[in-house]
């Protein structure tokens, strides 16, 4: 049951910037300043900045989980509300 709620945490956030960057045609310079906009905007994603910094630094002091650099790029590419829940995901598997 676990599993499944990982599964859906890791490909909701796919479709919503999935119509944002279909949009924008994929216009990360468009993307950025939004992110941005305002103070609220901003203390976000700086938030979320930090806690993928600190997720990176799990994911490879890790030894139980998988390789990291997969959940790297998902952080990177859609984010870490993709990133972290397919990454418990893999990690229930392995071990």
């Amino acid at each position: 049951m676990l599993r499944q709620v990982y599964l859906f945490g890791a490909l909701v956030p796919v479709l919503f910037f999935a119509g944002v960057f279909h949009a924008d045609a994929l216009s990360v310079m468009g993307f950025v300043p939004d992110i941005f906009a305002n103070a609220g905007a901003g203390g976000l994603t700086a938030d979320l900045l930090i806690a993928s910094f600190v997720f990176w630094i799990f994911t490879f002091n890790d030894d139980k989980g998988p390789k990291p650099w997969l959940f790297m790029a998902l952080n990177l590419g859609i984010g870490l509300s993709c990133a972290l829940p397919a990454y418990l995901y893999a990690r229930t598997k392995t071990t």
